[in-house]
């Protein structure tokens, strides 16, 4: 009832984040800027862990959720998506900045896109098919306008 009251009202949805491991890194935004980037991706309250590894954690859970040899940017863990979207985030900071310098992007604007793309994940949004990409992609990229960064896929190779 609370989010379809906000939803009449205008408001934006209730965003509670916890964030795992941030001190370790120190190149990472306060956590207000974070939790305004899950904010922006918010259709529906959320309650969101952001927990941030190096590659070895990295490693470990996308080989054991996902058996993939290889630490990812971002794994999501969704857990429910409605009423309240509850979800974990798993960003793996030295894979962001290797792909930040690779596509000639700034370490906060891979961030954002990673925290955004996740949230949206963590909503039941995915880009597995075309048809999908087709929905996900372009709402990444306005969520990104609006929050002042440039389209991430811009430069993507579909062939």
């Amino acid at each position: 009832m609370e989010s379809e009251e906000q939803e009449k009202a205008g408001q934006a949805p209730e965003v509670q984040v916890e964030y795992q491991q941030n001190e370790l890194f120190p190149e990472l935004p306060p956590e207000s800027t974070m939790t305004r980037w899950v904010a922006a991706a918010a259709e529906r309250p959320v309650e969101m862990t952001i927990r941030f590894v190096d590659e070895d954690e990295g490693f470990e859970l996308n080989s054991h959720y996902r058996h993939k040899d290889y630490a990812t940017n971002v794994l999501t863990f969704d857990y429910q998506h409605e009423p309240v979207v509850q979800a974990d985030l798993v960003i793996c900071v030295p894979v962001l900045v290797r792909q930040a310098a690779e596509q000639g992007k700034t370490f906060l604007a891979h961030l954002c896109h990673l925290i955004v793309h996740g949230t949206l994940h963590a909503h039941g949004y995915d880009h597995m098919t075309d048809e999908q990409a087709n929905i996900m992609e372009p709402l990444e990229i306005k969520i990104l306008k609006s929050l002042g960064f440039e389209d991430p896929y811009q430069d993507r190779d579909y062939n």
